[in-house]
């Protein structure tokens, strides 16, 4: 696809009025431009009634969304290799445009430099017989990354995490999400914001055979009376986070053009989240009379409906340290307040 990448350079160069319109060099390859153009319109025509078709196959319920992305990615590529095959022709007769000039049997409107002819960013020099270009490149300021967070998950309990009534190797976290990535200013990489979406698992394993007992408007961890194998407390959040992030990535010149990447060294973000709970699930396993049981117990359990606290994390390259705290209860109405924090890795996929 690459010849065809320079003939729209060329295409919208020629059209843009940068040469002139006599029975030249430029005003035949005028003609030849205005041919690819009008190709890859009349295909991108008939790739989007194409597309079109796919997404009322999608609406109708007749295909899936996953079947749905592949038609359109067969679809494109159909039309990409369509293009490039008609293209292919009017290639042969740039070739042959730019020997006939080598030979001398086509005239120039160049009068400074018969030898060299420039059409925007695309160079043909005659003397040796080479077109040069710059490819055009257009960069994006935002991007997206898959999270993944997992780690270890517990409680502050009024200002004390030491004397936890939470195993602290059993208990954990675990996040999964998109997130999305904007440069803040223009010619700069240090400052980004990132928003996006996550789902999030906290969950609490009690020690000592306990469980969690609604008592009214109280939850209380009570002896279960048994001897449990497992006992286990997972509330589910949907939540938006928004993080700060410090990137220092720095920027890359190549060919006079600058690029900015991400995610390529040390960088920090601080911020926050905010959302609802999704549900609040209470798992019991343990055995009676060598007969094996195990318990799930659903409801809300008086836990905060919503969620809110600050996050942060540090690392290099798409590995990070991360931690949270949520600034709401843990439970709406308990007489003593409980936090939950959580200590873990994170891992932002570009």
């Amino acid at each position: 696809m690459r010849n065809f990448t320079i003939y729209l350079a060329v295409a919208a160069c020629l059209l843009a009025g940068k040469i002139t319109a006599q029975e030249t060099f430029e005003s035949k390859a005028r003609q030849i431009a205005e041919k690819i153009e009008r190709i890859t319109k009349e295909e991108k025509e008939a790739l989007k009634i194409e597309i079109e078709e796919v997404n009322k196959q999608f609406e109708n319920g007749t295909i899936t969304k996953k079947e749905a992305d592949d038609k359109k990615k067969k679809l494109a590529e159909a039309r990409a290799l369509i293009i490039e095959n008609k293209v292919a022709v009017s290639q042969e007769e740039l070739k042959e445009l730019v020997q006939q000039k080598v030979n001398g049997k086509i005239l120039s409107s160049d009068k400074n430099d018969s030898s060299r002819v420039k059409i925007g960013r695309i160079s043909i020099n005659f003397k040796n017989d080479t077109i040069r270009y710059n490819k055009t490149y257009k960069e994006k300021r935002t991007t997206s990354q898959f999270v993944f967070a997992a780690g270890l998950n517990n409680v502050v309990t009024d200002g004390d995490i030491e004397n936890s009534d939470f195993r602290f190797w059993g208990s954990h976290f675990y996040e999964w999400g998109l997130t999305y990535n904007t440069r803040i200013a223009k010619n700069s990489n240090l400052l980004h914001l990132k928003y996006g979406m996550s789902v999030m698992y906290n969950n609490l394993r009690p020690t000592d055979n306990r469980m969690f007992v609604v008592n009214g408007n109280q939850t209380n961890l009570e002896d279960s009376g048994l001897n449990l194998k497992e006992s286990r407390f997972r509330n589910v959040y949907l939540v938006a986070p928004l993080h700060f992030e410090f990137d220092f990535s720095g920027k890359t010149i190549k060919d006079d053009k600058t690029y900015f990447r991400t995610h390529q060294a040390f960088r920090m973000g601080f911020g926050g989240y905010a959302g609802v709970r999704v549900k609040s699930k209470q798992i019991l396993k343990y055995e009676i009379d060598d007969i094996e049981i195990k318990e799930k117990m659903k409801g809300d359990f008086n836990s905060s409906n919503f969620i809110y606290g600050l996050s942060a994390y540090i690392g290099y390259k798409e590995t990070s340290l991360y931690v949270k705290y949520d600034l709401n209860p843990l439970f709406r109405n308990n007489a003593v307040k409980q936090n939950n924090i959580s200590l873990g890795v994170r891992f932002d996929l570009n």
